[in-house]
């Protein structure tokens, strides 16, 4: 009874590999990198993150791209050789990374009714 259960569980194993390659196969021939020429149009999208890589999580009705915007020029080509070093960012004792507010677009007072 032993040995039915592990060939069968091995003859599943094998169809989920297949299955899995089948599928791998055939998103790979349909993905093209992305490449734009100058004037192209292409909308901007951004993962606001915490000071630890952590990505913040977006609600279910905030925007997820930013803005559309127009390619100017292409500047970059790439190269192996070439490493961007990080800036040094100043942390707290707890990890947080101080936030310099650069604007503040809307104030706004709230009251409760009967509070």
């Amino acid at each position: 009874m032993i040995t039915e259960t592990t060939e069968q569980v091995k003859k599943i194993r094998v169809r989920m590999l297949t299955a899995q390659s089948r599928q791998k196969n055939y998103t790979d021939q349909r993905q093209k990198p992305l490449e734009f020429e100058e004037g192209d149009h292409a909308f901007l999208k951004v993962t606001p993150t915490t000071g630890v890589d952590r990505a913040i999580k977006t609600k279910k009705l905030n925007p997820q791209y930013i803005s559309l915007v127009q390619i100017l020029e292409r500047k970059y080509t790439p190269d192996a050789s070439h490493v961007l070093e990080p800036e040094s960012v100043q942390l707290k004792e707890d990890l947080a990374l101080p936030v310099t507010p650069v604007r503040i677009d809307d104030t706004s007072i709230k009251k409760l009714c009967g509070k």
